[in-house]
């Protein structure tokens, strides 16, 4: 299979949702397809569901009759392993299980033409390790589907220490040829996805853990106010507590225990008590009758909108006050000073840093009102702040005046550190710069498998370098100091960035 083509046969063992699912992709691109499972009526079961479900879609003018009847011939169930004897792919979409798999590729080693590619959509496993049960490990690469395989455009190509380079070109050119968008990584745990997310849930984890606000309200925040797509709380419901926590125990245990990765003991609550999310109709939310629990915003003010409000800083941090604020942009001058902060009548209204509100008013002497970070603020219905303890109630009053009066709804927090959106990016993309600095896949790769692997908003690292290198490190060695943990250690790259007199480019 050194040149990929229409007519190559596919074979993929194992028939549950991702094995289905990469199937159905494979013959949408005109692949003849084995489909393989070691229960002998899973195939054809999955193959009928797949049936019904495409036929569906045609009864409801969504697809064309004639395609989905020859994408479903191109699908054929087998009841054994001979059958795939000529593929010049096989896929395996089986048990997380190192000795299944070693066992499963050692057999087709014997079974396949020399020439026969493997491939492993193992979401955990170490592809070496796979790998390692080969005499020609070099065919053996991962191929890992995100879920559901059809629809989402990801794939992450994972070479193990023996995978050869003809094998990775191959591979890449065939998921080109399927529709995909492939980045390539190195065989460490996670890969880039599942290594570089576990910062999105561990921080709204956190703030659960430490009672900063309710589920809904923390969703919300990083939802609405963030930019997200959903929330991280919702997220897990969805892709069952018990999957999202064992990925994170995973990648926890396979990084020596490193407090970066500490799973969440709410979430090992959840898993023990069988609250699993949608599959089992409870999780962090109650699902079928009852009415879905909605954030904490607060309601209109009645207080007088504010005579003046100045922006002070430099430019880059401007951007983010006059994104934040461009409604009153009439009523903004801006003057030079080295920290970017809005001055709405008396109080200070700054982007959080890592620090509370509390130690900021300390600091400048001023009232203080910290908001919380967004993808986009002029798409965002709503915006996060924290107030410092020293502040009257009126200077809270007259800032949140204002930002309804831009027509955003107000989520008030406590004065935590680093608020939400702002250490969960910060984390993100230390975790992004430390996959480039040890070469685990390339900045762009690792940009591009966070946007189409689990739809965020921006790249981590694109994001944080838009904001600034600067206020990056600076957030986590603001939490650094305040929890006094190894968590939120700056990576080297960070640093590195964060010197660089224009702001560090990637």
């Amino acid at each position: 299979m050194s040149q990929p083509n229409f007519n190559a046969r596919v074979a993929v063992i194992g028939a549950g949702t991702m094995g289905i699912g990469i199937a159905q992709v494979a013959a949408a691109a005109g692949h003849p397809v084995q489909l393989f499972d070691v229960d002998a009526s899973a195939a054809r079961q999955a193959l009928n569901v797949l049936a019904q479900r495409l036929r569906q879609r045609v009864a409801a003018g969504k697809a064309d009759a004639d395609a989905t009847e020859a994408l479903l011939a191109r699908i054929q169930p087998v009841d054994s392993l001979h059958p795939l004897a000529d593929s010049a792919l096989v896929i395996e979409a089986v048990a997380e299980k190192l000795a299944i798999k070693q066992s499963l590729f050692r057999d087709l080693e014997a079974l396949c033409s020399p020439a026969t590619l493997f491939a492993s959509n193992t979401s955990s496993l170490s592809i070496t390790a796979i790998a390692g049960a080969l005499q020609h490990p070099q065919r053996l690469a991962g191929l890992h589907f995100f879920n559901p395989a059809p629809l989402m455009k990801l794939v992450e190509i994972v070479s193990g220490l023996d995978t050869s380079a003809e094998t990775l070109a191959t591979l890449q050119m065939l998921t080109r040829q399927w529709g995909k968008q492939s980045v390539l990584c190195r065989s460490t745990p996670g890969f880039i996805v599942n290594r570089v997310a576990r910062p999105f849930y561990a921080e709204t984890l956190r703030a659960l853990e430490e009672q900063v606000a309710d589920a809904a309200t923390l969703d919300a925040v990083m939802r609405d106010a963030g930019g997200f797509a959903m929330g991280p709380l919702q997220l897990t419901d969805m892709i069952g507590q018990d999957i999202n926590y064992a990925v994170t125990e995973s990648v926890f245990q396979a990084f020596f225990q490193d407090p970066r990765f500490t799973p969440s003991l709410v979430q090992q609550e959840l898993v023990a008590a069988g609250r699993l999310g949608r599959k089992s109709g409870q999780g962090f939310y109650r699902y079928g009758d009852h009415q879905p629990p909605v954030a904490a915003v607060l309601p209109p003010s009645t207080a007088t909108l504010p005579r003046s409000v100045t922006l002070h800083g430099d430019p880059q941090g401007m951007t983010v006050l006059s994104e934040l604020l461009a409604g009153n942009a009439e009523s903004i001058k801006q003057s030079g000073q080295t920290t970017a902060f809005a001055r709405i009548d008396e109080v200070t209204l700054m982007l959080t840093n890592g620090k509370t509100a509390s130690q900021v008013a300390d600091e400048t002497g001023t009232p203080v009102v910290l908001f919380d970070l967004s993808a986009n603020y002029s798409q965002a219905t709503t915006v996060a702040i924290s107030c410092a303890a020293q502040n009257d109630a009126r200077h809270n009053a007259s800032v949140v005046r204002l930002l309804q009066s831009l027509g955003r709804k107000v989520i008030l927090l406590p004065d935590y550190p680093g608020l939400l959106v702002m250490r969960t990016l910060a984390m993100l993309a230390n975790e992004a710069l430390d996959v480039v600095n040890k070469g685990v896949a390339s900045a762009e790769d690792t940009d591009q498998a966070m946007r189409c692997g689990v739809n965020y908003p921006r790249g981590p690292l694109e994001w944080a370098a838009a904001l600034g290198w600067r206020q990056i490190l600076t957030t986590l060695e603001n939490l650094q100091h305040h929890y006094g943990e190894p968590r939120y250690r700056p990576m080297p790259l960070l640093r590195h960035y964060a010197s660089l007199s224009s702001g560090a480019q990637q």
